[in-house]
């Protein structure tokens, strides 16, 4: 691969997927120069909030090995030297850790304007030139060519192929269909509802919607402004929702899960 400028590859391990919230607890990358040299750096990172429990099965990093660690801002510094002028590289990093990075690096008095260089996303790349349909699937775990492709009753053949073979592959000796529920944590897990109007974070829930949409949590809404949550009581919401809010404000909140 020739380079005529330098480039740095990264990737941050997180406390969770909420670009706005969630904290970096890890940084690594690579620079690479276009003479062939390559440097690495690698911290961790004390986010100063628990690390979520499924979040350290995941990553196998738990509260304990980051809490004497230096917090981000220790380290912000060190980030906007190893990555000035360089272009940069990752998988997703447009859409999640760049624009994540971009915020602790304000909170921690930094400005971060990657939106200046040149990006290379090996996600993207990916997608666009590799078939990700329902053809390209079957071919991957059935090892068969979808004949008769955007036939109703062949496509829905071959997604039950698909679905029984991806158990087999992921159930880890394990049989039942619910096995596969498990790769939808993220998406739906950190949701209170089904219509995703509250998320949790840190063990509160926040507004997914209106004017305090991501940035104050519903204790904070009730203590500054009831009466847009009595709104909510009368407008076109869940009786999920409208049941969460009304036992909001008796100061009544549910237990994160």
């Amino acid at each position: 691969m020739k380079l005529t400028h330098p480039l740095v590859v990264l990737d941050l391990e997180t406390t969770g997927t909420w670009i706005e919230k969630d904290k970096i607890i890890e940084v690594a990358m690579i620079k690479c120069l276009p003479d062939g040299k390559r440097e690495e750096y690698c911290k961790r990172v004390n986010p100063m909030i628990p690390i979520p429990k499924f979040i350290s099965e995941l990553l196998g990093i738990y509260d304990k090995d980051v809490e004497d660690k230096p917090p981000f801002s220790s380290i912000a510094p060190e980030i906007t030297e190893f990555i000035a002028d360089c272009d940069l590289a990752g998988f997703n990093v447009e859409k999640f850790d760049l624009p994540l990075l971009e915020r602790e690096m304000y909170e921690a008095g930094h400005k971060f304007e990657w939106r200046f260089k040149k990006i290379y996303d090996v996600q993207k790349v990916y997608h666009l030139n590799e078939r990700r349909d329902l053809t390209a699937a079957y071919n991957f775990y059935c090892q068969k060519h979808l004949e008769n492709a955007h036939s109703a009753l062949f496509d829905t053949k071959a997604t039950l192929d698909i679905l029984e073979k991806q158990v087999e592959k992921y159930g880890r000796g394990k049989d039942a269909i619910d096995v596969l529920l498990e790769f939808d944590y993220i998406e739906s897990g950190d949701f209170y509802d089904p219509d995703r109007k509250f998320r949790w974070w840190n063990g509160k829930l926040y507004m997914m919607f209106g004017k305090y949409a991501r940035r104050y949590s519903l204790q904070e809404v009730v203590q500054k402004d009831k009466g847009y949550l009595e709104w909510i009581l009368s407008a076109d919401f869940s009786q999920e929702v409208k049941t969460l809010v009304a036992n909001a404000l008796k100061g009544r909140y549910p237990t994160s899960k």
